[in-house]
Formats: structure tokens, sequence, C-alpha cells
């Protein structure tokens, strides 16, 4: 369903884009959402309501702290690290979010429960998945800039362009969710992570003269399939041994490092490019005034912008430098895929491990007299109550 919604954003972005405008691509969200406000109370049940109290100091200072430290990067891509305003940013998300980890220790019922990052595995799911959407963010961004302003692809054709990724994401899926009670989690996370670091170490060696089929579509292949066999073992990772009144607080904080990770990811990147781009922009003037055409320096005066193609080595290289330190992003699953051991998750009767009973994934665990207890595992798409869903990252960017 994820990556069929993917496809279905990026035709639909890019025809939106070129027909109409690109706040239509905004805009179009209200009326989907007041038609699933009206079709909600006829096809879902209302589930059984508890008693308690919103964490509003958490969500404010998390809320606060995150939107400063994004705003830090994003201003150092312009004013640089020693900006005043840059720095004050920096320090507000500091102190913010040294209030909020206080809040949440004090909390009768925090936003954010810190005791779920207690156990090494799960908080190490969160950790890759942060990372993994850092880079998953940044890779559809800049790809969509190279493929519009280089390859002089249409809103359209930027979308079409795409397809193929959604195509081997649901593959590394499907064969992660068939396999995973068999070889367990492990190595899924090495081999997805290991897969999407060097799909971004490819897509870093792209330049000016990069072609679709030769620089752009294999490396996003790689990159993913290796998302696709994280997508689900990450998932099953996070939510597995947990109590039932806890999942979802578990697959919540899942979503939560998601967005958070494509938030903070897609501003140090920029910070990355913008950088970068300066700098090979400042190599690339002598050349431009010393073979550019008369109209060609008279719009650079008025729009400060070089003309293709120096512009294009600019941007080329922008994107190049952005994309080395999305490689980390993918050694951080290699990492703990190696040191860790996230096929088993600890309960008070014992370890808990995947397996498939009946064509269903299962969560084994032993009981305290030794004796082992399966618990079905929910089918694809359902969930336990009271959890959240899991918001399966899907290439479903704007081509504006």
């Amino acid at each position: 369903m994820s990556a069929g919604g993917g496809a279905i954003g990026l035709l639909a972005g890019g025809m939106l884009t070129e027909w109409l405008d690109w706040r239509w691509v905004l805009f179009v969200n209200v009326p989907i959402g007041v038609l699933i406000a009206a079709l909600t109370p006829l096809y879902i049940s209302e589930s059984e309501r508890h008693s308690g109290r919103f964490d509003i100091a958490g969500a404010v200072t998390s809320t606060a702290g995150m939107a400063s430290l994004v705003y830090g990067f994003i201003r150092a891509a312009d004013e640089g690290w020693r900006d005043s305003v840059t720095i004050g940013s920096f320090a507000a998300a500091v102190v913010l979010l040294l209030a909020f980890v206080f809040i949440e220790r004090r909390a009768k019922e925090p936003i954010t429960p810190l005791k779920m990052f207690a156990d090494r595995n799960r908080s190490g799911t969160y950790v890759i998945m942060l990372s993994l959407a850092a880079a998953m963010f940044g890779m559809f961004f800049y790809i969509v800039l190279f493929v519009q302003n280089v390859l002089g692809y249409t809103p359209i054709e930027a979308g079409l362009a795409f397809l193929p990724v959604t195509v081997v994401i649901a593959l590394g899926a499907g064969l992660s969710q068939r396999f995973l009670p068999v070889f367990g989690p492990k190595p899924f996370m090495i081999v997805g992570s290991a897969l999407a670091a060097i799909g971004l170490g490819w897509q870093a060696l792209i330049s000016s003269d990069s072609s679709y089929v030769g620089g752009i579509l294999g490396p996003m292949l790689i990159f993913g399939f290796g998302m696709g066999l994280n997508f689900v073992t990450l998932t099953l990772t996070a939510v597995s041994g947990v109590a039932q009144h806890e999942a979802g607080a578990a697959s919540g904080l899942l979503n939560a490092m998601q967005q958070v990770g494509g938030s903070i990811g897609l501003a140090i990147l920029t910070t990355v490019f913008g950088t970068a781009g300066k700098n090979e922009a400042e190599n690339q003037v002598p050349d431009f005034l010393a073979n550019g055409s008369a109209e060609q320096k008279a719009e650079f005066t008025q729009t400060h912008q070089l003309p293709a193609p120096w512009g294009h080595d600019v941007l080329a290289q922008g994107i190049s430098a952005a994309f080395h330190p999305g490689r980390g992003h993918g050694g951080a699953g290699i990492g703990h895929g190696v040191a860790g051991d996230p096929g088993t998750q600890e309960r008070p009767g014992g370890p808990v491990r995947l397996g498939r009973s009946g064509g269903r994934l299962t969560v084994r665990y032993r009981r305290p007299g030794g004796s082992r207890r399966r618990v079905p595992r929910m089918p694809a798409g359902a969930r336990p109550t009271g959890a959240a869903p899991i918001d399966t990252p899907s290439p479903a960017c704007s081509t504006g």
C-alpha cells in the first residue's frame, strides 16, 4: 500500500505541478482530509476510552526544540556557523530538548515514554529509522532538483522517473516479510543498510554530465531495495516485546523518528549542499566571465545565478557533496546490526523471537517455568488495539 501510494503521489504531484501550480500539491490534501474525516465514523470503530491527560509541556518543548534545531541548520547554510541567530537557534534547541527530557522523566503520562529506549535493540531500531529517513528524504529531494534543473525533465517526467523505486521498495519489503521468521531481523538490517549506503555512495559520484540511466537509476534502485528490506524489519523489531498497552507508544516513536530524521537530515544535507555549492560557484565565476555571452552576463548581474552549463556544475557539485554524509546514515544500520542482536527482545518470561506459524508471523517467548508460548503476530496492515499505525516511508514527494 505504501509503495502504491508513493507511485500515485509521484504522478499526481507531477500532474498538479505541471498543469496547475505547485501549491496544489499542498492544497489537494485539504479535501482528502475532509473526506477521510467524514468517512472515518462509518468504517472505524471507536476504541476503548481511557482516562488520562495530555502532556502539553512535553509536546511544546519537543516541537519548539526540534524547530529550533532544524532552523539552526538551515540558517547556517545561508549565514554561516558564526551568525548570532544560528548560534542562538542551536542554544535554544539544546535548552528546550533538555527541558523536554526532564519533563518526560517526571510526567505520569509522558508523550514520549523514555523507558522505550531502555531496550538496546529497540533504541537501535529508532536510531536506524532516524538515519535512514534522513538519507531517504534528502535523496528524493535532491534527485528531483537534478532531473528537473539539469536533465530538463518536466514535473510529470520527474514523477515517472521515480516509479521504479516504488517497485523495488515493494519487492524488498515483500522479501523481508517472507523470510524474516527464517533468518531473523539481523541479516535484513545489515544487508538493507549496506545497500542503502552503497546507493548513496554511488549517487555521490553524480555530475552535470550524468544521465538518468547511467547515473541516477542504478543507485536509486539499490537504495530503494535496501530501504524495502529495512521497513518491515524495523517495524517488527520496534513493537516486538512490548506490552499491548505500550504498543501504541512503541510504534508511535518509530513514526516520530521517521519524521524527525527526515526534517533534521534534510536540514543537515541542505547545509552541506549550500556550502559546497557556494565554493563551486566561486570556482565557476572566473570561467563564466571569460567565456559567457553578453546576454548571460547581463542576466547574471540581475539574478546572481550562473546559467548553464556553469550553473549545472554548481548544482551537481552541491548534490554530490550532500550525498556524502548520507553514506554514514546507512553505516548506522550496519553497525547496529553487527553489534546488537535484533532477533531477540527481553520480556519477563525470557527472550522473544520472531517465528512463523500457519503462514503468519509469530513472537515466541519463554514463560518463567521454561515452556514456550507462541503469540500470533498481526497480519500485514493490522495493529493491536491502542497501537499507532506504522507510517512506512514512501517516495510520495512533491515533484515541483
